[in-house]
């Protein structure tokens, strides 16, 4: 088939080298987003997919609004069987959606239809799930409320954060991509309609979402720091400046202290009072301070029990 592929991050990249290397279809042409300013120089960078596409000589589109009646004349004059979406960062209009021959399908990480939206891999991990996966769906107007096509299941590990569980499932979204194409192609592919009423959402990620709450319990606190690693990361404050948890490990029982009091200090870790149950911390990240363990934070700054960490 001929595919036009839309996807921007590293995730749809992995996706869009399995349809390339899999030599049984054309892509005849790559949409991503446009190049943004990145990191403190603000230079401007190529999407992942972007770079992916220049290397195979593979036609680039970057529009900022794809809606747009310029776009999507665009994406008329261009001649391709199916539209192939994975993390793209913009809603298809029903005029675009009706384009292709075979439609647009959509590669999503997770078991659709929970975790509908934008951060499915961190919401997942946060919520404490023992399993998750990827699911390619049929794209309607609606967001990720398609038919579904295919998934996979993969089991999320007890130490998993959002960027080992992102790399597990770009992996088995991009198996699953190319299986599922080749179902469309042959007619073997079967469209199950999702159940609503068994639909969660899994909103976009701020910054903010990073800062812990010491009066959560700490195997929810546990979870969130997973989930938020690498971005935007689990926060808090000792004195008045940001300090990252990289490591930790819930607690059960009583503690004794106050919610975001530290209730003990050892030479490798300390252990600071949830709302229920503690937390013990192995590892950290100090405002402007590379990572390192506990044992050499304390080799460096002083923290001794009583102290209230957040604010």
């Amino acid at each position: 088939m001929k595919i036009l592929f839309m996807g921007t991050p590293d995730f749809a990249e992995g996706i869009l080298r399995a349809i390339i290397d899999s030599n049984d279809h054309e892509v005849v042409a790559v949409v991503t987003q446009p190049d943004r300013p990145k990191g403190r120089s603000k230079a401007l960078a190529e999407s992942p997919v972007k770079v992916l596409a220049k290397q195979h000589n593979i036609p680039v589109l970057q529009p900022e609004k794809i809606k747009c009646e310029d776009e999507v004349a665009k994406l008329k004059a261009i001649d391709a069987d199916i539209y192939v979406v994975a993390a793209f960062g913009q809603i298809l209009s029903k005029q675009i959606l009706d384009i292709p021959r075979y439609g647009c399908i959509n590669v999503h990480a997770s078991l659709l239809p929970k975790y509908r939206g934008a951060s499915p891999i961190q919401k997942a991990i946060a919520d404490g799930e023992k399993v998750t996966g990827v699911t390619i769906q049929k794209m309607n107007e609606g967001v990720d409320t398609g038919d579904i096509i295919s998934a996979v299941t993969v089991p999320i590990r007890p130490d998993e954060t959002g960027g080992s569980l992102f790399d597990t499932l770009a992996e088995e979204g991009a198996k699953l991509i190319v299986t599922t194409l080749s179902d469309i192609e042959t007619g073997k592919a079967t469209y199950t309609p999702q159940d609503d009423k068994a639909a969660t959402y899994a909103g976009l990620i701020k910054k903010e979402m990073g800062n812990i709450d010491w009066s959560e319990s700490a195997t929810f606190v546990e979870q969130k720091i997973r989930a938020y690693t690498p971005w935007p990361g689990g926060f808090t404050h000792l004195s008045q400046k940001v300090l990252k948890i990289k490591e930790c490990r819930a607690e059960e029982g009583s503690t004794g202290g106050a919610a975001g009091e530290v209730t003990d200090v050892t030479k490798d870790s300390f252990t600071v009072a949830c709302g229920s149950g503690a937390l013990t911390v192995t590892r950290v990240q100090a405002e402007g301070k590379k990572e390192m363990t506990v044992h050499d934070f304390l080799l460096g700054n002083s923290l001794s029990v009583g102290t209230i960490l957040g604010g």
